[in-house]
């Protein structure tokens, strides 16, 4: 993948949004693109569950909203998920847990930070629905770009 983020916001300044920096990568891979796939949870993973399992994830990250409750909504499971279906990250508007196993599974992982527990309780969560955090509106369909310096979101695929 040959882009960076700071390039893509010096180019492109009216087609690129940025998040706020308050996202860290917890997965093995540092820089990544795809198409956005929306989750929006309520504390419990199970929707989440469904997309990173039995969906092909080739060319997608998958951008999870659970409004900054603090509980883990990924971890080594659901890394796996997202390995062997070949998504390339995940963004978390939460937290994640279970650092240590998933910092080699090549999917890369956004999130605010961690938290050793989750919510046991299934909830209802929805997919494909718009949301918005750190700054940035995620629809199905966006691009998000990210590397180590930010993760950027546009509209159309910038290359």
């Amino acid at each position: 993948m040959d882009f960076f983020t700071a390039d893509l916001c010096d180019q492109h300044p009216d087609k690129t949004y940025l998040l706020d920096n308050e996202f860290t990568n917890y997965g093995g891979k540092e820089k990544v693109y795809g198409e956005v796939v929306t989750v929006k949870l309520d504390r419990n993973n199970s929707e989440l569950i469904s997309v990173l399992r039995d969906n092909d994830g080739t060319g997608k990250i998958v951008v999870v909203d659970v409004e900054d409750e603090y509980f883990a909504v990924v971890g080594e499971n659901l890394m796996k998920f997202a390995a062997q279906n070949n998504y390339e990250g995940i963004i978390v508007n939460g937290y994640v847990r279970d650092t240590f196993q998933i910092k080699d599974i090549a999917v890369a992982l956004y999130a605010r930070g961690t938290c050793s527990r989750k919510y046991i309780p299934v909830t209802q969560g929805e997919i494909g629905v718009n949301i918005s955090f750190g700054g940035v509106n995620f629809c199905e369909g966006d691009i998000v770009y990210a590397d180590m310096d930010g993760i950027v979101l546009s509209k159309e695929s910038l290359f």
